[in-house]
């Protein structure tokens, strides 16, 4: 307000961001505006000229970035005095690190810090801790207070972590259901305890919304910080997985719990989550694939499979190699796994569709493949050498990854419909505003997240969420698909909702043939 010459603020609300710029800065505007629509890039910036309320001329820089506001997408714009540019550098370097909603450091600035701490602990033998806090049921908590509800309790948690974290500890939000906590120098008893005093400290907040009292717990998991820590993206892992044994342990089945990890639990007796054993898991051979239908409800004579990717450990038991890499990475294991999965799957799929078969694959891709400049060029030639239309393999991205990476999903997605495959948005609805990410991202189908097929057989209000949801989409051109049907009693409902695909045990569990009998449905 000071900036611009008001005083009151509803008064400069309701000016429109063209009045305050002169008529020369005006078109500028515009053509600024149509240019960070078109590229989507936060951050962009536009030296120009504000006209205050008092006729005077001020000239300042505008910056714009994509927000949400109770939970609507909307562009926030900010306007500062002309800086020189080191400051005005140090100013958009502080903007791009924060959590837009909760005034957190967000996730790429903290996986930063993290390295930097790592690596200063080894320099000078200190030891720290790092704690991921998981929101126990937030899609359930989310489906009922609604988007704008999750938005106001992710702020009043954010500020309830800030009044019970100590000020040497830095916070950040890593995802809608997640935050993290770190601090160096400290020991890993301290941690454990001011982690128990959030715990503790949360459950008993009455978090108000919209004048109903909605109760949050959270899982709490500890990784210590010394010098032969690994990475960060290793870190996280450590701390992620502590987090989510917290339901495995006794008395918190349902979470709102805290647990250390410990390295002897994991490394010693299994080493199958480390990279180099899965390259050995590669090298020998000891993936599996297997193909789950997915079943056009609407009764069209379709075949489609969904492709997953088992390892066999040092038992013979088969396990998800994804399981056991960290949350963000390491990439380059991660894109192996992905091109196996893909080059496999390429081979059975030609083969199959050589004996008569019309058959389509949904195959999943990591955020790690979404940032692989070479992938697209790679895929070409593996189509060619197999024959294979671009057209019979839909490949399926997670909500969270697009929006994490929105313009490189947005280039990626184009670069595959050029090679004529098919897109679909997998665990949809479970961003605060999950409808922005298809704004920006042209896909062909979308998975609903399976939380909501165990959501609608307990109540009406997600039974109607849904059915809005696939009415949305289906405006749009999406056809839609529900997982993790696992009895008949839910298709009714589905089909009434006007679900387009349904795909879970209760039709066949993932099996290495693609061996369903499509005429049956």
């Amino acid at each position: 307000m000071d900036l611009l010459g008001y005083d009151d603020l509803d008064e400069m609300i309701c000016i429109p961001v063209l009045d305050t710029l002169t008529p020369e800065s005006q078109e500028k505007y515009k053509e600024f505006m149509k240019e960070f629509a078109h590229k989507g890039e936060d951050g962009m910036t536009l030296n120009c000229t504000a006209r205050r309320s008092d006729d005077q001329e001020l000239d300042v820089t505008m910056s714009v970035s994509a927000a949400t506001f109770d939970g609507e997408t909307c562009t926030q714009i900010v306007l500062q005095p002309e800086h020189s540019d080191a400051e005005l550098e140090e100013k958009l370097q502080e903007i791009s690190s924060q959590d837009l909603l909760t005034g957190l450091y967000n996730r790429q600035h903290m996986m930063g810090l993290l390295g930097k701490a790592i690596a200063e602990a080894g320099k000078s033998n200190q030891t720290g801790a790092l704690a991921y806090i998981a929101l126990d049921n937030f899609l359930s908590m989310k489906t009922r207070v609604g988007i704008s509800g999750a938005d106001i309790l992710l702020g009043d948690l954010a500020s309830l972590l800030r009044e019970k974290a100590g000020e040497n500890m830095t916070l950040a939000r890593l995802s809608d259901d997640a935050f993290c906590m770190m601090c160096l120098p400290c020991d890993e008893k301290s941690m454990e305890q001011q982690c128990e005093t959030i715990r503790k400290a949360v459950e008993d907040h009455l978090f108000d919304i919209n004048g109903h009292t909605v109760p949050l717990t959270v899982s709490i998991g500890i990784a210590a910080i010394t010098e032969n820590s690994p990475k960060a993206e290793d870190m996280m892992g450590r701390a992620h997985t502590a987090s989510a044994e917290v339901k495995k342990q006794e008395g918190t089945a349902q979470g709102n719990g805290v647990l250390v990890y410990n390295p002897a639990d994991y490394e010693t007796l299994d080493q199958s989550n480390s990279a180099e054993a899965i390259q050995r898991a590669l090298d020998e051979n000891r993936f599996r694939l297997l193909f789950q239908p997915v079943i056009n409800l609407r009764g069209e004579d379709e075949e489609h499979y969904e492709a997953f990717v088992r390892m066999l450990d040092k038992d013979d038991k088969e396990i998800s190699p994804y399981d056991f890499l960290p949350p963000v990475g390491p990439s380059e294991t991660t894109i192996k796994i992905d091109r196996w999965v893909i080059l496999q799957t390429i081979k059975q799929l030609a083969s199959h569709r050589s004996r008569g078969h019309n058959t389509k694959m949904f195959l999943n891709l990591t955020a790690e493949t979404l940032q692989d400049k070479t992938f697209t060029p790679w895929l070409s030639v593996a189509l060619k050498a197999a024959r294979l239309p671009g057209d019979s393999l839909i490949f399926q991205i997670r909500e969270g990854d697009a929006s994490n990476h929105m313009k490189q999903a947005k280039e990626f997605t184009k670069a595959l419909h050029e090679l004529h495959c098919k897109i679909s948005i997998s665990q949809f609805g479970c961003a605060l505003n999950p409808f922005n990410t298809l704004k920006h991202i042209d896909a062909d189908y979308v998975k609903i997240d399976g939380s909501f097929t165990e959501e609608i057989q307990k109540n009406d209000d997600a039974k109607q969420q849904v059915k809005e949801m696939v009415k949305s989409l289906q405006s749009s051109g999406k056809l839609t698909i529900i997982p993790l049907v696992e009895n008949a009693s839910v298709l009714a409902t589905l089909w009434q909702a006007g679900v387009n695909y349904i795909q879970g045990y209760y039709l066949q569990a993932p099996v290495p043939e693609m061996n369903y009998d499509f005429s049956e449905n």
